[in-house]
């Protein structure tokens, strides 16, 4: 009898092993990744969904392939009020500080240049359409450049302090309970993709030191060339081993509201099934995501509200918290639900110029 229950005990065990092997679920992971995090709305609810759709018991489950997550990058999880978008920030610097090229710009990027300054500096209000007009404008700027020239250009300009920030570069600028966002998320098999306005190189360079692989990264986009390619087109020229590739002068899109919709649908092939941002540039990316008619879906939208560790507008974030509300958005409220934002050593300062 005794012989018979091993039996009984081997046999079970080994069926648990057979079901472990031919599921397609990474283990289970007891560790608490989210611990810059306080108990909160967001946090309950990503927890809650994503027990719900990797398990397979589940009429919500989802498949490893199909777990697409997608991110906004500025104010979503790095910063973008030292006092402005690092890539406005980056245009202005070259344009009127940068001695190697601020006598070579056009004039109508030295005026975009100006524009940024006088906003940051005195308040002035931004033409409408700014996002164009500075996209236009960094197109030029950053021409005949190759990809590693522009990519050590943005890193060196990220290895500079954060104006209003002690502590702090602007290439440490993440949000440090976001990149534990990622962290959990990978363990619980997503795959998450960075779709940003901001130059899809830029977005590279940034996110390079957090280990976002660039072909994960999805931004706007300029022309690119051979070196030697000249007005030839591209279908007609064959590139020599010699040559580089460099970026053009020629805007292709500009990374915002359905144009975020139309990459991803492009260069992902699949709809999201969770979406995180911060602006109304991320609700048709929100909303794309919420439509997905095969599986069950989440999108949250954060909101810059805290006025002592960052620099934010608490009364116009507020609003848009309920705005977001209405949309069916979750709301993280960097204020309450962020332990910290930067880490405990980053202050933040009064903006020098």
């Amino acid at each position: 009898m005794k012989t018979f229950k091993l039996w009984v005990v081997a046999i079970a065990a080994c069926c648990m092993v057979m079901s472990s092997c031919n599921s397609n679920e990474p283990t289970l992971q007891k560790k608490n990744y989210l611990t810059l995090w306080n108990e909160c709305e967001a946090v309950t609810a990503l927890q809650a969904y994503v027990e719900d759709v990797t398990n397979p018991n589940s009429p919500n489950y989802i498949t490893p392939s199909d777990r697409i997550a997608t991110f906004d990058m500025d104010g979503t999880f790095v910063g973008e009020l030292y006092p402005t978008y690092f890539e406005y920030n980056m245009l202005e610097y070259r344009v009127l500080d940068d001695t190697a090229y601020r006598d070579k710009a056009p004039e109508d990027v030295r005026q975009t240049a100006q524009e940024i300054r006088d906003f940051v500096r005195n308040g002035t209000k931004l033409p409408d359409h700014f996002d164009m007009k500075h996209a236009y404008a960094a197109a030029k700027a950053y021409s005949g450049m190759t990809l590693a020239q522009f990519d050590s250009y943005v890193k060196a300009y990220a290895a500079k302090p954060a104006n209003g920030f002690t502590g702090m570069t602007y290439g440490e600028s993440f949000y440090k309970p976001m990149l534990q966002v990622f962290e959990y998320l990978e363990a619980n098999g997503f795959t998450y993709y960075v779709i940003s306005g901001s130059d899809r190189f830029i977005c590279r360079a940034l996110t390079e030191s957090i280990g976002i692989a660039p072909n994960r990264v999805i931004g706007m986009d300029v022309r690119l060339q051979s070196t030697s390619q000249g007005t030839e087109a591209g279908v007609n020229y064959t590139m020599g081993k010699e040559e580089d590739i460099v970026r053009t002068d020629e805007l292709i899109i500009k990374n915002l509201k359905t144009n975020k919709v139309i990459q991803i649908a492009q260069e992902i092939g699949k709809v999201p099934v969770l979406s995180f941002g911060n602006s109304g540039g991320d609700c048709a990316m929100h909303n794309y995501c919420l439509g997905n008619t095969k599986y069950k879906t989440l999108a949250f939208m954060l909101i810059a509200d805290d006025e002592d560790r960052d620099h934010a507008n608490r009364e116009k974030a507020l609003k848009l918290a309920d705005q977001w509300r209405e949309n069916g958005y979750i709301v993280v409220s960097m204020k309450n639900d962020f332990k910290t934002i930067y880490g405990e050593n980053v202050q933040k300062t009064d903006f020098s110029f």
